[in-house]
């Protein structure tokens, strides 16, 4: 990616911080199937919970809160039900949809292999393109992004994702849509 933040120097993403209902079980999935290091733990003040810090890469870092009052997931509302795939995108206004790591385009296929050996759910790998229904099943000039997505132990949707061009002006063209525009349930 060669675009740049004109108004503040950005690094990337420090860390993103997500909720998670068994920190044990966080750290088996994050550390041990995924690879990530353990580089940070806090425990909150008042026992409030814990604050895990996972290194996910480049500097960057995922973060996961154990809070003893949190409720329970909500499937559709905090995260989408499933896969992409599978026709599960949607999740709630200001609600976290996935987190997507960046791994090596000459890696992808290896670790496509990798992640379904672990044994955990995947979708099929999606050649992300400018077409109708926005994938194909081969690489081509028109595929951006390759991408193949999962689920943690508490169901966030998790991405592994290359890029495969280089972005020009070309690809910001569509109008934005705005809150008028949305299918609110119960609303006609």
């Amino acid at each position: 990616m060669s675009t740049s933040n004109t108004r503040y120097q950005l690094d990337g993403i420090n860390h993103l911080a997500l909720v998670c209902s068994d920190m044990k079980r966080t750290i088996d999935f994050y550390s041990g199937t995924l690879g990530m290091p353990l580089v940070k733990t806090i425990e909150l003040p008042g026992g409030l919970g814990q604050h895990f810090f996972f290194d996910c890469g480049g500097g960057n870092t995922i973060a996961f809160f154990w809070l003893a009052d949190s409720p329970d997931a909500a499937p559709g509302v905090a995260a989408p039900k499933g896969l992409p795939d599978e026709g599960e995108l949607a999740s709630a206004v200001g609600s976290m949809n996935h987190v997507a790591f960046a791994v090596p385009q000459e890696k992808f296929d290896e670790y496509y292999s990798q992640i379904k050996a672990e044994g955990l759910h995947v979708s099929r790998i999606l050649n992300h393109d400018d077409s109708a229904i926005g994938a194909s099943r081969h690489v081509h000039a028109g595929t951006f992004v390759r991408s193949f997505y999962f689920q943690d132990p508490d169901g966030v949707l998790l991405e592994f994702a290359c890029w495969t061009k280089e972005f020009t002006d070309a690809d910001v063209s569509h109008e934005p849509k705005t809150a008028a525009d949305r299918r609110v349930a119960g609303q006609l």
